[in-house]
């Protein structure tokens, strides 16, 4: 991910302690949305002191900060990635749970010119595609 999570923090005013640090890493390098028992397990190889409730409290701080963003990606946790508001597609394999994100271009240009032709100018495009991965 191209995002300093850590950066962000710093620029809402929140102070950066190590175990907040050890979170901002993980959630910036993190590609595939995890949820908060995905980013506790990967605090805790930088960190085997931070607990689970020092990461769900840290999540909510982000979240209420902007910095995070909550996604329901179809399963029962809910999934973070950082905020923002640019056009965002997701492939979502319901059978795994793996998350890939995607541009999609020539899917914006058509789905501005159907909002248009219904009186809309779009700011942001989000979609969440469900499936199953096609065997090969």
């Amino acid at each position: 991910m191209d995002i300093s999570i850590e950066r962000l923090c710093i620029e809402n005013g929140l102070k950066m302690t190590g175990p907040r640090r050890a979170i901002a890493r993980v959630l910036s390098e993190a590609t595939d949305h995890p949820d908060v028992d995905e980013l506790h397990r990967r605090a805790n190889r930088i960190d085997p002191r931070i607990s689970l409730a020092t990461v769900y409290r840290t999540v909510r701080l982000l979240e209420a900060k902007g910095i995070l963003a909550r996604r329901d990606l179809g399963s029962r946790r809910a999934r973070y990635e950082p905020s923002g508001e640019r056009n965002h597609f997701h492939l979502v394999d319901q059978d795994t749970g793996s998350v890939l994100e995607f541009a999609a271009p020539q899917a914006e240009v058509y789905l501005r010119d159907i909002a248009r032709q219904h009186g809309f100018d779009v700011d942001v495009i989000k979609i969440e595609l469900f499936g199953r991965r096609i065997p090969e």
